[in-house]
């Protein structure tokens, strides 16, 4: 330790390295604790010659973190452009050492306060994760060290199905436009995006086939899905129209005006479940619903997997979940078990007597009698 101009420097050799920094302009007892500080950063590998973390500054990890997404072309960058914009109210300008797990605790805390929903802020504290750990992955490293960051719990799940009746009542009530589209959501449990984006060259109307080739799912993996009657009328009748129109558009299921794809339709599916008295459904129920019902229906899981798109076994398992229909089946079940297995005691104990009955002697019934 020596002190020029008023600043106390670190001087040392460590493995035939020499390491000098500079602490500023500090007492001497606080210049010995930052001198052991630095010593232990360097003694076990933290400390990297060249590099300082303090000039680091969150803002720039961000952009290398959307740089990250735009490269590999993911398709939640929007969403992770929206996380980073609620991310810098609290950490923009914030050096990197700063972001600590108490700055991240009131982070938690502000957008609670906002009314936040715990998946939304999980979904940023994600990001802030990714960031972090992108910046430490560096050559030379952006960040020395990642704070541990807590996650809340989430309990926000939907569970949602849709009925036979209920989703014939829905269909309807759709545009004729949008009736082929919901038929398709409600028996392959497709997500919506995936099949506003189907186009003719997905389609083999011959052999009754609907193919997905990889990178055109969310989760990048190909698929392929058999067309049963209805669902082969469903796309033999958009093809008929799709000659009506005269116009040769590419994709399938296509707007209101017939000029480009389908993109939203919240307040036509709003109205029809209104007309339909089903109640506040989600376009979402189809994908549990069709699980279900291929579950139910005997379908192996694996393949049910493979048909829906599901490609971890958690979240295929997340929504093949049980309704009050199937509780009430359950409880049905369960008591006629428990009835064969009344009715095979009282025979059981019935029979046991008539045979004690018949196996005593005339002389043994009268001194038991007597």
């Amino acid at each position: 330790m020596y002190k020029r101009k008023n600043s106390w420097y670190s001087d040392f050799w460590h493995e035939g390295k020499r390491y000098i920094k500079n602490h500023g302009k500090v007492t001497k007892t606080m210049a010995n604790t930052l001198e052991t500080e630095f010593r232990g950063e360097v003694t076990s590998g933290k400390y990297i010659q060249g590099v300082n973390f303090n000039k680091v500054k969150f803002d720039e990890l961000a952009e290398d973190f959307l740089r990250d997404y735009r490269i590999n072309e993911r398709k939640s960058l929007n969403r992770a452009i929206k996380s980073v914009e609620y991310l810098k109210t609290q950490f923009k300008g914030c050096r990197v050492p700063n972001i600590t797990s108490s700055e991240i605790e009131n982070y938690i805390d502000q957008r609670l306060k906002e009314k936040a929903a715990n998946g939304t802020v999980n979904r940023e504290l994600s990001a802030l994760k990714r960031i972090l750990n992108l910046g430490a992955r560096q050559t030379p490293p952006k960040v020395n060290r990642v704070p541990y960051i807590a996650m809340l719990k989430e309990n926000n799940v939907r569970k949602g199905f849709f009925e036979y009746a209920e989703f014939l009542a829905l269909r309807d009530n759709m545009p004729e436009r949008l009736k082929g589209l919901c038929t398709f959501a409600y028996k392959t449990g497709w997500r919506v995006s995936e099949i506003t984006g189907l186009t003719w060259g997905n389609i083999d109307r011959s052999n009754g086939i609907v193919r997905l080739e990889p990178g055109e799912t969310k989760n990048d993996d190909g698929r392929t899905v058999y067309l049963d009657d209805e669902l082969k009328e469903v796309f033999n009748h958009q093809w008929e129209m799709r000659k009506l129109a005269q116009k040769l558009l590419p994709h399938v299921f296509l707007n209101q005006d017939g000029t480009d794809k389908v993109k939203r339709f919240d307040k036509s599916f709003k109205s029809a479940c209104k007309d339909a008295g089903i109640g506040n459904k989600y376009f979402h129920d189809f994908r549990r619903t069709a699980v279900r019902n291929m579950v139910r229906s005997g379908i192996p899981e694996r393949v049910a997997m493979m048909i829906s798109g599901h490609k971890t076994r958690s979240v295929f398992d997340r929504y093949n979940i049980g309704n009050d229909a199937d509780l009430r089946q359950a409880a049905t079940m369960q008591e006629a078990y428990l009835n064969t297995q009344r009715k095979s005691v009282s025979n059981k104990v019935s029979h046991n007597v008539f045979h004690n009955t018949r196996q005593k002697t005339p002389k043994k019934r009268l001194a038991e009698t007597r």
